[in-house]
């Protein structure tokens, strides 16, 4: 089945006012033109579940499309701290943010929970940290089984977490939606099986030979897809691993735009509102800027994965 479809097309889709909205990718393959897309076609009232809370969130908050969000770190990639998100929480300016917080770990174990379509998922890591008292997802169960010293075990865990749709960013798809990682592979995939719908972004759609021919590399396969956009450099300022690198400057850059009010205004108006698309906002930076970001080549060895004679 051919899943394709343009970003505008898949955003219309698949994000509704009110949803919960899952963006994941950790480091690199963060789904940022997705975000700009759901800015653009003005989506409201969405919580957004994001392990890494970082610049496209600060975006969103900038473009008023999130009154709720579920994560585990917040901050500007260690380049500097989110203006947009800082005001919300600390001064609920212009409007309060709701915020319910996790260790990472807590984070995966709620997208395992969901994917496995679990009640909970346990963990020992929250022994001796202050976030229990102030998260009241944050619960303790008595374990069935014995502990060391034969008795019943108090241990803590996190609820599930199911999102209406995850979007997630990645280097390749086939047509139908089977989607190959590689270099830093997040919790994308426990992500996608843990929502209700998944949009895959990818830097280039490919033909299903070339999935065949890698297919450990296929984290995410088809029959959990809904939608496949094509979308290159749809993750900048974050990189993709084997196609640009990190735009770091960017990185250092945003914490003064998004300090300032009106100065990220004007960069949502030129960036965000001014580009009718990714392609746009692409062509904008410029050939120059793009080559700056090129990466050279660092190829795998190939794998016989054998055959029939």
């Amino acid at each position: 089945m051919d899943k394709t479809m343009t970003m505008k097309d898949a955003i219309a889709s698949f994000v509704h006012d009110g949803d919960t909205v899952s963006l994941e990718g950790f480091t690199h393959l963060i789904p940022t033109a997705a975000g700009h897309e759901i800015i653009r076609q003005g989506r409201r009232n969405l919580t957004v579940v994001r392990m890494t809370a970082d610049i496209v969130v600060d975006q969103l908050l900038a473009g008023g499309c999130v009154t709720k969000l579920v994560s585990s770190f917040v901050g500007n990639s260690s380049a500097g701290s989110l203006g947009e998100l800082r005001r919300r929480i600390e001064h609920a300016d212009p409007e309060p943010l709701a915020f319910e917080e996790y260790s990472h770990y807590g984070m995966i174990c709620r997208y395992l929970a969901g994917a496995q379509r679990l009640p909970f998922h346990p963990l020992r890591s929250y022994a001796g940290s202050d976030l229990p008292s102030v998260n009241p997802g944050i619960r303790k169960v008595t374990s069935p089984y014995p502990g060391p010293d034969g008795q019943p075990e108090q241990i803590y865990v996190v609820p599930p977490v199911n999102p209406d749709v995850t979007i997630v960013h990645a280097q390749r798809a086939d047509r139908s939606g089977n989607t190959q990682v590689w270099g830093l592979t997040g919790v994308q995939a426990e992500a996608v099986y843990a929502a209700r719908k998944a949009v895959v972004v990818v830097e280039e759609i490919v033909e299903d030979e070339v999935v065949r021919s890698d297919p450990n590399r296929t984290v995410i396969p088809s029959h959990a897809v809904h939608a496949v956009v094509a979308c290159p450099r749809g993750a900048h300022p974050s990189f993709a691993q084997g196609y640009y690198d990190r735009d770091n400057a960017f990185y250092r850059t945003w914490s003064h735009i998004s300090k300032d009010p009106a100065r990220l205004r004007e960069w949502m108006a030129e960036w965000v509102y001014g580009t009718r698309d990714h392609a746009e906002y692409v062509a904008k930076q410029g050939e120059e800027f793009w080559a700056g970001l090129a990466v050279g080549e660092a190829m795998s060895l190939p794998v016989n994965y054998g055959r029939r004679l």
